[in-house]
């Protein structure tokens, strides 16, 4: 069902003015189940010509609903009921696949990067070879229900994981498959607030003031590093979490 939103939907009371009526008409929406999450909501444009005002009086509820985390605005695609934050542990090694059709949601992934490269003196270092060796490396960009939710750039030993080049990860994440080939005894989790650069924002299709969480992992087999791995998520989407007992 698609959603509109029409004159008879707001209140009566005249002594509210029409910005607030109209926000309260969305919230009415949102919270009664009407428009359930992820619902696709009409343009501002399309909403002040059905409600016969300024797209200046749109605006403002469009602005304070997305502020206050009700509506979520794709840059490109349109604005959106908000869904609860994705969330994920720090403390399980878990695929972004599985954490997504956890929700009842879909996964795709588009691999935009597949290679083997010489070794970054910076990624050297993180992997614990030296400058020049072959890795392999792989840069993924995950969607759920076809909004994009996480970009991994990730770097793979080729002597521990040799087949990986021959893997199709549009079938599965390339965590599902390092981790059906080895069970890491050691991770190291990082976690950054960044600001996205041009490649970023296009990646995720976010706008530029809108900070992501960045995870940087490394996993370990028999004290050598198997893989290093930085996933970055829209903050709007994603949240991070840890629960243990000390």
């Amino acid at each position: 069902m698609s959603a509109t939103l029409a004159l008879a939907d707001l209140q009566d009371d005249a002594s509210l003015p029409m910005y607030q009526r109209i926000k309260n008409a969305i919230q009415d929406k949102v919270r009664q189940g009407e428009w359930p999450p992820g619902t696709q909501i009409p343009s501002e444009n399309q909403l002040a010509a059905d409600l016969n005002v300024s797209r200046m009086t749109i605006n403002r509820p469009f602005r304070e609903l997305t502020a206050e985390g009700i509506l979520k605005r794709v840059h490109g695609l349109g604005t959106f009921v908000a869904e609860p934050p994705q969330h994920a542990s720090l403390l399980e090694l878990r695929s972004i696949a599985e954490e997504i059709t956890a929700q009842g949601k879909k996964h795709r992934a588009e691999v935009l990067l597949l290679e083997v490269i010489p070794a970054t003196v910076n990624v050297a270092q993180r992997l614990g070879v030296q400058a020049g060796e072959q890795l392999f490396h792989i840069v993924v960009t995950h969607f759920q229900d076809e909004v994009p939710i996480q970009v991994e750039d990730r770097y793979v030993n080729p002597a521990l994981v040799p087949n990986f080049m021959q893997v199709d990860f549009t079938q599965t994440t390339p965590t599902e498959y390092l981790v059906s080939q080895i069970k890491p005894d050691e991770m190291e989790h990082i976690v950054q607030a960044i600001m996205p650069d041009a490649v970023l924002m296009s990646r995720l299709v976010i706008p530029e003031y809108e900070p992501c969480l960045r995870l940087s992992r490394r996993t370990w087999k028999d004290n050598t590093v198997v893989t290093s791995v930085y996933l970055t998520y829209p903050s709007s989407r994603y949240e991070l979490s840890a629960r243990y007992k000390p």
